[in-house]
């Protein structure tokens, strides 16, 4: 794995992780999947999602992989936009100073609003999209209400568990399990940027859900093969989301998880990953 800074032509820095694996043929550059994470623990994050103890990222297995921390987060410079459409435009601009003309692309949370407004505007540029635990512009979002909640378990030994999983035995044991993958990571972590990030990013979120786009017109803009995945028992951006996502979009695939929340990529990680790789290899 290479982690680099990125300059682009205003001067600002984007942080970004590519992993490939090296005894593998090199794919085309249609292959490559660019993703775009959340608005919490940016890129060191990611590489606990798809992770196992014994194998490099398994994403990466067959196609490089390039993680990226957008304008202002993680150890990207610049200021982090309080909109989806100036996100989108900073994450294209990225991927132009790459020289990627086609990419796979995977939003997570706020990062599929981006990514669909990537797809909707730039269907040039996306050959398949995967989007999971989001909503569509003019969404149900309960943001505000389950990040108090999470945080009021004050006997949890992270917010993230009672916010990203369900209260079955199940999904806390995998929710642990998370977190162990999340510290193991003792070098090269991203740094936490506090409220010059998380604000600007929840009020995106919220002004996006709060837009009204009654006839789904962002979705019915974006031609392209798409992955929409949920957990069954979302409290941040229900399923329902993902649901109207599926039937808006002409060109969908809906999974919903079981027994689980907002995490559920965590929680059924392996499941996620072959699931994903059989959609963008069909």
């Amino acid at each position: 794995m290479s982690s680099k800074l990125e300059t682009t032509a205003s001067g600002s820095r984007t942080a970004r992780r590519r992993r490939t694996n090296l005894q593998r043929k090199r794919p085309k550059l249609d292959d490559r999947l660019s993703r775009k994470p959340s608005s919490t623990r940016v890129t060191s994050q990611w590489k606990s999602r798809v992770k196992s103890r014994r194998k490099s990222t398994a994403l990466a297995l067959d196609r490089p992989v390039v993680a990226f921390d957008n304008a202002g987060v993680g150890r990207s410079t610049g200021e982090t936009p309080d909109n989806v459409a100036a996100m989108a435009r900073d994450a294209v601009t990225f991927l132009d100073l790459l020289g990627f003309s086609k990419v796979d692309l995977l939003g997570y949370s706020l990062g599929g609003c981006v990514a669909q407004q990537i797809a909707a505007e730039h269907g040039s540029l996306v050959r398949k999209l995967i989007l999971v635990g989001t909503a569509p512009q003019g969404g149900e979002e309960h943001l505000l209400a389950v990040l108090e909640e999470a945080f009021s378990h004050t006997e949890a030994p992270d917010p993230r568990l009672p916010l990203f999983f369900t209260r079955s035995a199940a999904s806390q044991a995998a929710g642990r399990a998370f977190l162990d993958r999340v510290y193991a990571r003792k070098e090269d972590r991203d740094s936490d940027n506090g409220s010059a990030v998380t604000d600007p990013q929840a009020k995106a979120l919220i002004t996006w859900c709060a837009t009204p786009d009654p006839g789904h017109a962002l979705l019915r803009a974006i031609e392209q093969p798409s992955l929409v995945v949920s957990g069954s028992h979302d409290t941040m951006l229900p399923a329902g989301n993902a649901y109207a996502m599926f039937k808006a979009m002409s060109n969908a695939q809906l999974i919903l998880y079981p027994d689980s929340g907002h995490g559920a990529l965590f929680q059924h990680h392996s499941l996620f990953v072959s699931q994903a790789r059989a959609f963008l290899d069909a």
